[in-house]
């Protein structure tokens, strides 16, 4: 038995996962409901993996680390080492993930960014896409999935509203 990965993500209707300055704020003014599905995610992960451009963003934003009690990968070509909280990683995304895949413990939130997930995705390494949707038309941004993708196929495990997001949430098919 392998471990899951898990996509969990807010996404526009139209696609963008952020605007073009990685700016989020649009998320945050949406009405939605309790943590909107946050905390049953985040209580079925035990690690985290994220590129560095995500890191930068979560700890410019965050008033304390907000992921302490799990095991936190960090993928960078310019930092190394590890702090209080993540190890920095400087190989290969996929060859790192398939390792950890085999390895005992919970679920693997990938929680961005764009070029990670492309890669998982070109990869097929995401087990679960759990993609809220938010009432928004950006018109440009960083996208959810980029070019050339292989197709894959997902089952439907649930549709929930919180407010006025939409959370879809899809397995593999296997």
């Amino acid at each position: 038995m392998t471990r899951e990965v898990i996509l969990y993500v807010g996404v526009s209707l139209d696609g963008f996962i952020a605007k073009e300055d990685d700016d989020l704020q649009w998320l945050e003014e949406v009405e939605g409901e309790g943590d909107n599905g946050y905390t049953a995610m985040y209580d079925t992960i035990d690690t985290t993996i994220m590129g560095k451009r995500t890191y930068d963003y979560v700890m410019e934003h965050a008033e304390a680390f907000p992921y302490p009690d799990k095991k936190n990968y960090v993928f960078s070509t310019t930092e190394q080492g590890s702090t209080e909280y993540v190890d920095f990683v400087n190989e290969n995304v996929v060859a790192f993930t398939k390792k950890l895949k085999v390895q005992q413990g919970a679920k693997i939130w990938m929680v961005g960014g764009s070029d990670i997930l492309d890669a998982f995705i070109k990869e097929n390494l995401i087990d679960e896409y759990i993609i809220t949707v938010t009432p928004h038309i950006l018109g440009s941004g960083i996208p959810l999935f980029k070019d050339n993708n292989p197709q894959i196929d997902l089952v439907l495990v649930n549709s929930i509203r919180y407010g006025q997001f939409v959370q879809l949430h899809y397995k593999v098919k296997s």
